[in-house]
Formats: C-alpha cells, sequence, structure tokens
C-alpha cells in the first residue's frame, strides 16, 4: 500500500548506524505499518533508500517523515523537503541471520549480502545484534571467515601503495593496559620502514589504541590522509573507523560494545580485513593470553594463532603471531590518558614497567625481521637500540605533528581525571592474583574511555608486597558521580587478591 501524499521530512538529531525514519502512528497505521518494518524512502528526483521505520506520537506530526541522521545525509535531505515513504519487504539478510541462529553455515552470496545490508545501512541495531549473537553462538568455518573478511574489504575503501613493504600490528585485546602500539610503531617507523596502524576503540576493554592516541592528536583521518602521513613520517596511529575501511565492521562493532561481546571468528575477519584494506604484507598479531582475557589456555591461544596464519595466507597478508602474557594489565595504567602518559615516559626513557617495554620491544622486533632490517631472532636487538637511543621518541613526536597534534607534549603535560580515590590493602601480605575483567569494569564505570582521564594505576603487581591500608590501586575520574559509581564497584569487587605471607600452618 502506497502513500497518498508526499511527506514532509524533518530531520532528526540522533546517530545510529542504519537507515531509519519515523513516523506519526496515524501515518504508520494508515500505511500498515509496524515499527521495525521497511518502507523506501523516495525523493522528487528519483533518488531512493530502505529505511527501519520507528513509531511515535509526539516528535513527528502527521504528514511528517523524521529523518534520522544517516538517512538524512545519505539522502542528502533538507528541512521541508517533500519525500514519498513507499512499503517495502525487508532485506534477505534477515532470514540469513536467523538461519546461523539455528546453527547453519552460510554460503559465500549469504555472506556477500549480509556485508553489503550492514555497510549500507539497511540492518537496524536490533538484527545487528542478533547477527553478532549468532555468531558468537554458533561460530564460523574457515571458508565462511574468508569470505566474511573479503567482503568486508570489497565494500570499503582500500590503500594501494607505491613503495614496499607495508608492515601493521594488532591486538586482539582482552588485557587491560595493552598499550604496546604507540611505542612499536614509532621504532619500527624510526628505521624507515612503513606501518600505517589502524586501531579500534574499546569493545569489551577500557581503551583501545584510538582511544589512547586521542588524548595527543587526531585520529579520525581518511584514507588518503593516513597515506601521506605514513609516507611523510613512516607511521600513523589512527581510528580505522575514520578512514571508511570495511564500514560493516565498524557497525558491527559499535553493536558488540554494549554487548561486550568478541566472537572469534568475527575478531578474525575484523581485524584482517583491515589489514588487509590498509594494504599491509605483512603483519603481526598480538594475542593476550590467561586468566581473565579473551583467550586463557596455551591450546586455544596456538589454535587461533594458527587461524590467524591461515587466514592470513588466504588473502594475501603474511602473517605472524606473538602469544603474550595477560595474566595481569601491561604496565600499571588503565585509561586513556593514564595510558598515553605511561608510554610518553617510556619512549622518553623510563625503565619501567618492564611489562610494558618488554612487550613492545618484542613485538617491534618481530616486525623489523619481517621488514628485513634484522636477521631471525636479532629485531629485539635493533628495537631496544631504537627506544634507548631517542629515535623512537623523536618518530612518536612526529607521528603525533602529522596527524595534527603538540609534537612538544611531554608525560608530565598529560591531563588526569581531577577525582581520585585509593583502594587500600585490607591486609599486610603480597599480592596473589590481579582480576583484569574487574580492572576493566571498574575503569569503564570511571568514565574510560569516553572520559579521556578516567582509568586506574595499579600501585602493585603481582608477587610484590603489601602493607595493609597502603593503597593497592588508585581510580582516576573526570565526573565526581562516575568515581563514587566505580568506587563502590571497586569495594564490591576488590579487584587485587592480598594472601599474608604465611600460607598455612602445620603443628606437630
Amino acid at each position: 500500500m502506497e502513500n497518498k501524499a508526499p511527506y514532509k521530512v524533518k530531520r532528526i538529531d540522533v546517530l545510529h548506524g542504519a537507515h531509519e525514519v519515523l513516523l506519526n502512528r496515524e501515518d504508520a497505521e494508515d500505511l500498515g505499518l509496524r515499527t521495525q518494518d521497511r518502507v523506501k524512502v523516495v525523493l522528487a528526483k528519483g533518488k531512493s533508500l530502505s529505511a527501519v521505520v520507528g513509531i511515535t506520537d509526539t516528535l513527528v506530526s502527521k504528514g511528517e517523515a523524521g529523518a534520522f541522521i544517516k538517512l538524512w545525509k545519505d539522502l542528502n535531505l533538507e528541512d521541508g523537503e517533500k519525500v514519498d515513504i513507499v512499503p517495502t519487504s525487508r532485506p534477505a539478510s534477515i532470514d540469513f541471520v536467523r538461519k546461523k541462529i539455528y546453527g547453519n553455515a552460510w554460503s559465500q552470496n549469504e555472506i556477500n549480502t549480509i556485508v553489503d545490508d550492514i555497510a549500507f545501512g539497511n540492518l537496524s541495531d536490533i538484527e545487528l545484534a542478533a547477527y553478532t549473537t549468532a555468531v558468537n553462538i554458533n561460530g564460523m568455518n574457515m571458508d565462511e571467515i574468508t569470505w566474511l573478511t573479503m567482503a568486508m574489504v570489497r565494500t570499503g575503501e582500500t590503500l594501494d601503495w607505491e613503495i614496499s613493504p607495508i608492515l601493521d600490528v594488532h591486538s586482539i585485546g582482552g588485557v587491560p593496559g595493552n598499550k604496546y602500539a604507540p611505542i612499536t610503531v614509532s621504532i619500527v617507523a624510526a628505521n624507515g620502514l612503513t606501518i600505517p596502524k589502524t586501531s579500534s576503540r574499546a569493545i569489551s576493554s577500557a581503551a583501545g589504541t584510538a582511544d589512547i592516541m586521542e588524548v595527543v592528536c587526531n585520529v579520525e583521518h581518511d584514507a588518503q590522509s593516513i597515506k601521506k602521513i605514513a609516507q611523510r613520517v613512516g607511521g600513523a596511529l589512527v581510528w580505522g573507523g575514520g578512514m571508511n575501511l570495511a564500514p560493516a565492521d565498524d557497525a558491527i562493532i559499535r553493536v558488540e560494545y554494549p554487548l561486550s561481546l568478541d566472537p572469534p571468528g568475527q575478531v578474525l575477519a575484523s581485524v584482517m580485513a583491515k589489514k588487509k584494506a590498509v594494504g599491509a604484507e605483512y603483519c603481526v598479531i598480538d594475542i593476550p593470553m590467561g586468566e581473565g582475557t579473551k583467550i586463557s589456555t596455551s591450546e586455544d591461544a596456538r589454535r587461533l594463532a594458527s587461524d590467524f596464519i591461515i587466514l592470513g595466507e588466504r588473502i594475501g597478508v603474511t602473517t605472524r603471531c606473538a602469544i603474550t602474557y595477560g595474566g595481569q594489565p601491561v604496565g600499571r595504567a588503565v585509561g586513556p590518558a593514564l595510558e598515553i602518559r605511561e608510554v610518553l615516559s617510556v619512549l622518553e626513557g623510563v625503565k619501567e614497567p618492564n611489562s610494558i617495554i618488554e612487550k613492545s620491544l618484542s613485538i617491534a622486533g618481530i616486525l623489523l625481521e619481517l621488514g628485513g632490517l634484522a636477521r631471525p631472532d636479532r629485531g629485539i636487538e635493533l628495537a631496544k637500540k631504537t627506544l634507548e637511543s631517542g629515535r623512537a621518541l623523536k618518530k612518536f613526536k612526529e607521528i603525533i605533528d602529522a596527524q595534527g597534534g603538540n609534537p612538544d607534549i611531554k608525560a608530565k603535560d598529560i591531563m588526569l581525571g581531577k577525582y581520585t580515590y585509593d583502594l587500600p590493602s585490607p591486609k599486610d601480605g603480597y599480592i596473589e592474583a590481579i582480576n583484569n575483567r574487574a580492572i576493566i569494569k571498574i575503569a569503564r564505570s570511571a568514565g574510560s574511555p569516553r572520559d579521556k582521564g578516567a582509568g586506574i594505576v595499579l600501585r602493585f603487581k603481582k608477587g610484590e608486597g603489601a602493607e595493609k591500608g597502603e593503597p593497592l590501586l588508585t581510580i582516576y575520574a573526570d565526573k565526581k558521580r562516575k568515581l563514587e559509581d566505580a568506587k563502590t564497584l571497586a569495594s564490591k569487587l576488590q579487584p587485587i587478591r592480598v594472601e599474608g605471607m604465611i600460607l598455612g600452618e602445620v603443628v606437630g
């Protein structure tokens, strides 16, 4: 049933991943529409897009059609413009998602259709959440993952380079404070190699690399900008979502975040699609392993590493994996401003925390070997010399400058949250364990990563001794209310377990 008269369009300032149109209830009933039905929004000049229907009694009047931001921009609408609303069928992708919910494998054509619909905004957030949940529960085989990877590359921009080799690095995440990338990229670029590192924002963690870098420079650059930056200074540290690289992946990540889901098959496709799209020839994947991470056992880590290497072979990206220790946070800082301050401190010459220095050097060493600048097992030596000489700091400042930041910024200049709370040790003893998931929950409760100054500084790590009343960690927050939320959560979760020096007593 078609509409009887054109509708006057009205902008609705809400940004969703899908094209959405808001109708007055009376108009929706006249058209026989319900919430989540599909319509075509048709302009007088003939251009049209499919949109998901929302229904309201108050936000738009009868005869009006409210266009959410994505629909408004993609149709280039103007306030008061007349559009036709024509009921249409729902995308076939929804049936394909139901197929995966019931545990069945997808064909290549089905995956191409799903990715096209995600990239072009044809699926609502509810439908995207169903997709993510189905993949999380039932998984994908390697054929499906390969098809998904290449479909995500096909729907976005890609970078072509006149130079070689192009390197990249990525972590699957899961361990808080995993801030190796700015140090590693700076070391690699300082040695004349090209490494245009694209990063995600936090999904299930307290801060992603893009969140960290955003404290000191702009991370939102289009594809040609990142190419110019990398050609100019050798390295870049940018948000992949700002470049339209694999846009379907960014839409999926947006719904994964509130669900705190990161399905293994989706992780493989997500990471490698971005690497392929950016033109990487060689890539190192960091797989943190340990209690409280995404990968808890050596067997699972090696299986995932094998999958990354196989997928890399299938799509033409030579891939090596580093299985790294993730049983406690990397370094002592968790949260955007706190982490970039720790990064700058290391680059400026501070000799701790050892965990972040060792990890950054090790991964940089592998990349230097892949890039042909060091013999096997000798890359870490070159990486260490680059860091200790100050060349990595100089290169990091060049990257900050190229991305629109202040190259003269120092660790001491980083502004932290003004509200703080110290969690005291309940007794004398040593640190037996640090709960990664609890640390992440507390940091996010404090406002990280949206509030850049929010996060946690660990005052003790595993094996270190603490006295009763000493602060085990300090919570930082930009807002007093969020500090109180984080304080309450920390008291409840007790993320750091302290044991006495005497574990038991035997009496003869």
